[in-house]
């Protein structure tokens, strides 16, 4: 691993929102981190089309705010980038033509942020990232003991693509076989469409997996499912790997995907399901994949991408908040002003 900071493999060497910059390979940069942003400008995985290795840089830009290392939350009372000690690591060398390499260098990313004692947040890239990143959580908190929050229009559980046991369409699997993440701790939220076919599901049965596929949702209503899903996630476990693949969103609000499927959340359901998540969870780790401008309009997939990652950090800057007694716990149906 280089101790000289890489960078941005695509375009200028921003940080997300004007944060302080760090580097994976100097501890010393990062060691009162209580988040580290890592990009994973990787797109070697995809089945279909590729793109996302511009994701990352795209995600950090994209706000019409000034990049000056704030942003106050008006829904959580709280200003993530600064009530948190957030640094931005850049991205992590991946060659897409060497999809091992190029994940492998990933993992000791990741896992150098944990060793530390930070949360890492990585941007994506293709969603075959999540082997890597999920693998190294678990290496630092216990394999079997992080369970899994993934939403996304697809289960990400196929056998072989390509010739190869990795790419975007695999990942999950790979993450239970090695033994990293439990099946039973597997929450999937949001799949729908004609992919995959009946041995694959037979397979995510026998793993005892939990996929709320989008007519589910429908039906029962999405805050019950996720009430239901995030009791899972917190039993038996010991934290929680969260995992958002933009295309969960219906494609008229996120067309900047590579693979995006008809029907599916809206862009405010997703926001407030990632906020519950990091609020009333103990999240260890997430990625946001899947973003590719290439495809956009407007940039408004690149603006999601954007908008997760600080509900996401909001969340979690609210819940140490609150674990003080400082102030009552976060409600909801509050006004937000007045």
């Amino acid at each position: 691993m280089t101790a000289n900071r890489y960078g941005a493999m695509y375009g200028p060497d921003l940080t997300f929102l004007g944060v302080p910059p760090c580097t994976v390979g100097e501890p010393a940069s990062y060691f009162d981190a209580d988040v580290v942003i890592i990009g994973a400008p990787f797109d070697g995985g995809t089945s279909h089309r590729p793109g996302t290795r511009f994701g990352p840089s795209a995600i950090r830009q994209a706000c019409y705010l000034p990049h000056d290392g704030s942003r106050p939350s008006l829904a959580l009372g709280v200003d993530a980038l600064r009530d948190l000690r957030v640094y931005d690591a850049g991205d992590v060398e991946m060659f897409a033509g060497d999809i091992e390499r190029s994940l492998a260098a990933l993992e000791d990313a990741v896992h150098a942020v944990t060793a530390a004692g930070a949360i890492p947040i990585v941007l994506g890239g293709d969603h075959s990232i999540a082997l890597p990143d999920a693998t190294a959580v678990a290496r630092r908190h216990g394999l079997g003991r992080v369970s899994l929050v993934h939403f996304d229009a697809h289960a990400d559980t196929g056998e072989i693509e390509f010739g190869s046991l990795y790419g975007h369409g695999q990942p999950m699997r790979r993450l239970i076989e090695s033994g990293a993440v439990r099946g039973d701790r597997f929450l999937q939220i949001g799949l729908r469409g004609y992919w995959p076919g009946p041995a694959t599901l037979a397979w995510m049965a026998e793993q005892r997996m939990r996929s709320y596929e989008m007519t589910e949702l429908v039906a029962r209503g999405l805050d019950e499912c996720l009430t239901e899903a995030y009791a899972l996630a917190v039993d038996d476990c010991d934290g929680v790997f969260l995992s958002v693949d933009v295309d969960v969103v219906d494609p008229g609000m996120a067309p900047g995907t590579g693979t995006p499927e008809p029907g599916g959340l809206t862009s405010r359901q997703l926001l407030d399901a990632v906020r519950r998540c990091c609020y009333e969870l103990p999240v260890v780790g997430v990625d946001v994949v899947e973003v590719a401008p290439p495809y956009d309009h407007a940039d408004i997939t690149a603006y999601l991408g954007n908008r997760v990652v600080l509900e996401a950090l909001s969340a979690i800057a609210r819940r140490r908040r609150d674990a003080t007694g400082d102030s009552p716990p976060w409600d909801p149906r509050r006004p937000l002003l007045g």
